[in-house]
């Protein structure tokens, strides 16, 4: 029979820091030292454990009071993992609490002095003499642990202000006893139904290679105007490879070689380009281009061009260069119903690629009925990616209970399919990465949708099913509604020999 969930404290102290500040969670005071916890662990039986008590730090940068999260535990010989660890972490940081995530040590005796100095070799952020023995009461059961910084490197365990920092620990420990408590109350066996296709498109995929590719080809750096694809660990990982982002053309060297994002841009920022001389790579998705040559084609005609998408965005930016005054943004049905145009029977539409398909429509119908001579573009503008995750996410958010978006605030498509999935009748929340996933989203909830917009990382994805895994088992399926067959060649300044 399976133990109930605890929340385990081996010192009086820590155990009056945490039980006063949980609600729920059941907290015990498990002893001080390798033996007490051992024999704990084997009187107890085996079941979900959260540790929490105090800890030494064995590498430089953490500070008394900080908080260390195990991603595992280990003796330098076997190891305990903790894959709910950055929920755990985020959950303690959304308190504004200072939050490390790593491995401890597990010790059969205090540590100080040089044989602290030696254990740090093992590249774990702090030792600690009971968690990895009260972990093996878990017996493959979720498990975590949270310790507070007493001591470090540079300010020893038997000093005059032990007692100050002591205290600095058991004041973080209190305030995150809420945390510890959300943590028990997500514990569950869950369903996890992945939306399929999801995460990374074609256009996204060409414009990632094509930085890879351009810092192989001349060596770093190469610069980037703006994001070239909108996510934020697409960009970190770019610029730890020697890639500069920029927001203006104007910030790069003359000389230098500069890509255009994939959301394209006006031909003055190519003109502005071509002055200081630079090696352009262009990285535009060839779905944007469409659009900007449909634009560009019906201002040559004389018309007016009703560009349906949100005027803040960067696509829309570029676009709106192809036209000047001939192109007026509509953001919503009711703009559409106020628009003025010069001429009614000499007017066009163009959509962003990236809008949701039913919002895209409703504004476009309002536009038709307005002026029955509007031309409109002769396939769809919104991209095939958008559609298809868009699809798949309205099939996975009539299956669930909740549904997690994986993508950065400032990606459309991303925002557009949490907003799909609300409209569908489930709970939606679109999240970075698995430091966002709020744990008191997932309190009470068997079944889960998940889903990553077109510039998120596929491994974003397998990253939140294996921290949803720390919580209890997990079974995976997938909703997959089409296969994306879709290859767009490689920018033609960086095919040529």
């Amino acid at each position: 029979m399976t133990a109930p969930a605890v929340i385990a404290t081996p010192l009086r102290t820590e155990y009056a820091a945490v039980r006063g500040g949980v609600s729920g969670a059941r907290v015990e005071r498990t002893g001080r030292g390798p033996r007490r916890s051992a024999d704990w662990s084997v009187s107890r039986g085996q079941g979900p454990v959260l540790v929490a008590g105090v800890a030494g730090a064995l590498q430089p940068g953490l500070r008394p009071g900080d908080l260390v999260v195990a991603d595992e535990v280990t003796d330098g010989n076997g190891r305990i993992p903790s894959a709910s660890a950055p929920l755990l972490a985020g959950a303690l940081r959304r308190r504004g609490l200072r939050v490390h995530v790593g491995a401890l040590l597990g010790s059969a005796t205090v540590v100080t002095g040089a044989a602290r100095r030696r254990m740090a070799a093992h590249g774990c952020l702090a030792v600690d003499t009971e968690t990895l023995l009260l972990a093996t009461a878990a017996g493959g059961h979720p498990f975590a642990a949270v310790r507070a910084i007493v001591d470090t490197p540079t300010d020893p365990l038997v000093s005059p202000a032990t007692v100050t920092r002591g205290l600095a620990a058991l004041r973080s420990l209190r305030a995150a006893a809420p945390a510890l408590d959300e943590w028990v109350a997500a514990l569950g066996a869950r369903e996890v139904v992945l939306a399929g296709p999801r995460s990374f498109c074609a256009g996204v995929t060409r414009a990632v290679e094509a930085v890879e590719q351009a810092l192989a080809r001349y060596g770093a750096p190469v610069y980037v105007r703006r994001q070239i694809v909108h996510n934020t660990h697409v960009v970190h990982s770019l610029e730890e490879r020697g890639a500069v982002f920029v927001e203006e053309v104007d910030e790069v060297p003359p000389g230098s070689v500069l890509l255009l994002a994939a959301h394209g841009v006006s031909p003055a920022v190519r003109a502005a380009a071509d002055a200081r001389r630079l090696t352009v790579v262009d990285a535009t998705c060839p779905l944007v281009s469409k659009v900007h040559g449909e634009v560009r084609r019906a201002a040559g005609r004389g018309e007016t061009v009703l560009l349906i998408g949100h005027r803040d965005h960067e696509e829309v930016e570029g676009t709106l260069g192809e036209g000047t005054d001939d192109v007026i943004v509509v953001e919503d049905v009711d703009e559409a119903r106020a628009v003025a145009v010069r001429d009614p029977d000499r007017v066009s539409f163009a959509v962003q690629t990236t809008l949701a398909v039913d919002e895209a429509e409703e504004v476009a119908e309002v536009l038709r009925g307005r002026f029955p001579a509007l031309r409109g573009p002769r396939r769809d503008d919104i991209c095939y990616a958008t559609t298809n995750r868009q699809q798949a996410v309205r099939a996975v958010a009539a299956q669930t209970d909740l549904v997690l978006v994986v993508g950065s605030a400032n990606s459309s498509n991303s925002v557009r399919l949490v907003e799909v999935a609300e409209r569908a009748g489930a709970r939606a929340h679109l999240v970075e990465d698995a430091g966002e996933v709020d744990l008191r989203w997932l309190a009470g909830v068997a079944r889960v949708g998940l889903t990553a917009g077109a510039s998120a990382p596929p491994h974003l994805v397998d990253d939140l099913v294996r921290c949803l895994s720390g919580l209890g088992p997990v079974r995976v399926r997938e909703e997959h509604l089409t296969d994306e067959g879709v290859v767009f060649s490689t920018p033609r300044e960086l095919s040529r020999r």
